[in-house]
Order: C-alpha cells, then sequence, then structure tokens
C-alpha cells in the first residue's frame, strides 16, 4: 500500500524560532517558505514546520506515508481497526493528506501526490 515514507512534520507554535533550530540541525536554509510551512528536502526526505499543527490536534512530529490511492489506504487501515484521525484533504497543489489512529493511538499521516 504505502511506497515509503515521505514527510515528516513537526507541529511549531513559533515558526521562526524553529525554523532557527531545524536550519542548526540540517546545515542548510529551507528549500520553502511560506507563513503556514517551513519545510527542507534533505536526501529525498521531507521535513516540515507547521505553526497551525497544533490547532489540527497534531501533539508530536507526524510521519506520512505516500500512497497511490488515500481514499483507498484509508478504508484499508479502517477495514484493519484503524480509526480516521483526520481525513482526506486538499493541502494545496491536489496533494492530499489524512491521517489515522492505530489501536494504542499512535497517529500516522497518509499522502497522495497528484
Amino acid at each position: 500500500m504505502a511506497s515509503g515514507m515521505q514527510t515528516v512534520i513537526y507541529p511549531v507554535k513559533d515558526l521562526e524560532s524553529a525554523k532557527k533550530v531545524y536550519t542548526a540541525l540540517l546545515g542548510t536554509p529551507p528549500a520553502y517558505e511560506t507563513p503556514y510551512y517551513v519545510g527542507w528536502n534533505i536526501g529525498g526526505q521531507d521535513i516540515g514546520l507547521d505553526p497551525n499543527g497544533h490547532r489540527q490536534g497534531m501533539t508530536a512530529p507526524l510521519p506520512f506515508w505516500l500512497v497511490d490511492d488515500i481514499n483507498k489506504a484509508v478504508d484499508q487501515l479502517v477495514a484493519a481497526g484503524a480509526t480516521v484521525q483526520q481525513q482526506p484533504r486538499n493541502v494545496g497543489g491536489g496533494k492530499l493528506v489524512a491521517s489515522v489512529k492505530d489501536a494504542d493511538g499512535n497517529v500516522t499521516g497518509l499522502m497522495q501526490n497528484p
């Protein structure tokens, strides 16, 4: 179902402060910056900072697995016992994201590129 972990998003409250920390950690300035998302691509792995993450229920870094069909993936995971944390939604440019929670409360993100 998943073809690999594509992205890890960190919920942050102070985007500018977090940007400085992750720039130092990753050793390079962000590849893209907006008021609602700052991101890096390190060796094909996307690392993102989301200043709205806490308001959307994120309490920790969230891994996003790349899938071909997000609706099918959500249905398969729910059939296997997961619960939907966030229904699939378009986050811009046709990119879809969703998240599910396993029986232990671990949240996993799903991402479908356009």
